[in-house]
């Protein structure tokens, strides 16, 4: 299955000098993405990449940026995100079962692609998605929820519980 933004950078013209590479997605792109990560809307997905062979594989190092219209997770007002995201990967054949990659702490994120190509497309669309926050609350979120008798984690929690013995023991 090719995914909605594909940008596939043919492994056999990356060398060992960081090459840059510019990728954004289109009006088409953007709203099939926006499907498929549950978003109102995706205005605008750009991302820059130096990428290199190294001998672990190939690296990207860059930057996604993005415009999104998500959903509120309580009312479904729509809220507005920016996403600018550094990016530090290593795309890996695909790896053998049991096999496995050493990394260092600092080392970069591993992706695995067969074939001849990374998809440097679908890298900065499932970056911006890890970078959204999945439970935006729009200002009109609280009340919503207090309408809702739905009750804050303080109000939960065991110093809502004394909060509310103190406040019965005022009355009496």
């Amino acid at each position: 299955m090719t995914p909605e933004f594909s940008r596939p950078e043919r492994i056999d013209t990356i060398g060992d000098r960081d090459r840059d590479v510019a990728i954004a997605a289109n009006e088409t792109e953007r709203a099939a993405l926006a499907e498929r990560f549950g978003l109102i809307a995706i205005e605008g997905l750009e991302a820059r990449f130096a990428i290199r062979r190294e001998a672990a594989g190939i690296a990207a190092r860059g930057r996604v940026t993005a415009r999104v219209i998500q959903a509120c997770s309580v009312t479904g007002d729509p809220i507005p995100a920016n996403v600018d995201e550094p990016v530090a990967l290593l795309f890996v054949t695909a790896l053998g079962e049991g096999e496995e990659v050493e990394l260092d702490a600092g080392d970069l994120d591993t992706v695995e692609y067969d074939g001849g190509a990374v998809d440097l497309g679908e890298a900065a669309a499932e970056t911006m998605a890890l970078a959204l926050d999945p439970f935006p609350r729009s200002p009109g979120a609280e009340a919503a929820l207090r309408a809702a008798g739905v009750i804050s984690e303080e109000e939960a929690g065991p110093f809502g519980a004394l909060a509310g013995l103190k406040a019965q023991l005022e009355k009496e």
